[in-house]
């Protein structure tokens, strides 16, 4: 007689979709797969993209990424949330009304706004509803630099500086802020931890000579995965930087561009 395999945990991504699939929802089901999580997917924006530049962007109707959402949380054991581009206010508005028919599930909320090509991700007009509505009920507020500064409406220079401005965006309503520190210089990169529950971490990593695509999306859905399988939250964020340090080393460059696209199963093949 045949086993009947056991139900895994599953954990949702709210992203777009990347057609070069180094980043978007394709970057975010490697990791969860990496991780060991059946990944799930409620897709918001559709992206002609490749390693070099965004060409286009087109929003998925909010009713249909609605419907995606609610269809798969009547089926799966969903554990974490990981929310990625959403584009528009009213998308915004469709994520969070849909988000409070299912409290207490962690989310990550990686507030993606323009692109490393400089296309927009994130309409202006749809900033002030991710903070009202969003950041409230994220679990966890990835941001790196430039979007800390688009947030917060003013420039972060410095380490004085950018301790700040995390403890200013926690003071907007998430539980905790991972601000990545990628975007300053120096020969070591240093993310920042900060949770009300009195926890605070600074990670530090020494910088990789490597430009790599889709590292925020990746981080955001490592950390959802740990939450997942049951991690404590500063747990789970310490594991998803190495597991990104880990994933920048093994990097490969699939297109024609000098830009990487990382190695999410690269634990898997060190073995």
């Amino acid at each position: 007689m045949a086993r009947i395999p056991r139900r895994p945990v599953s954990a949702l991504s709210i992203a777009g979709s990347d057609s070069g699939g180094g980043a978007g929802i394709q970057a975010d089901l490697k990791t969860f797969a990496a991780h060991g999580v059946h990944g799930l997917t409620a897709v918001t924006a559709v992206t002609a993209q490749n390693i070099r530049a965004v060409t286009a962007v087109h929003p998925v109707p909010v009713r249909v990424v609605h419907a995606q959402i609610e269809a798969v949380f009547d089926d799966f054991d969903i554990r974490a949330v990981k929310i990625g581009m959403l584009g528009t206010p009213r998308l915004v508005v469709a994520v969070a009304s849909a988000l409070v028919r299912h409290p207490g599930l962690p989310v990550v909320l990686d507030p993606v706004m323009v692109a490393s090509s400089g296309a927009t991700l994130l309409r202006p007009e749809a900033i002030g509803a991710l903070r009202r509505l969003l950041l409230p009920r994220a679990t966890l507020l990835t941001p790196n630099l430039p979007e800390a500064e688009l947030l917060l409406g003013r420039r972060i220079a410095g380490r004085d500086a950018s301790s700040r401005a995390a403890a200013e965006l926690l003071a907007m309503g998430s539980h905790a802020v991972l601000l990545k520190g990628g975007h300053a210089g120096g020969a070591m990169v240093s993310d920042l931890y900060l949770d009300r529950d009195g926890n605070q971490l600074e990670i530090r990593h020494r910088r990789l000579r490597v430009d790599g695509h889709g590292t925020g999306c990746t981080l955001s859905a490592a950390v959802a995965a740990n939450l997942a399988r049951g991690a404590a939250l500063p747990r789970a964020v310490a594991d998803a930087v190495d597991y990104i340090h880990g994933a920048l080393r093994a990097a490969t460059r699939p297109g024609r561009g000098p830009v990487s696209v990382l190695a999410h199963g690269w634990r898997n093949a060190a073995r």
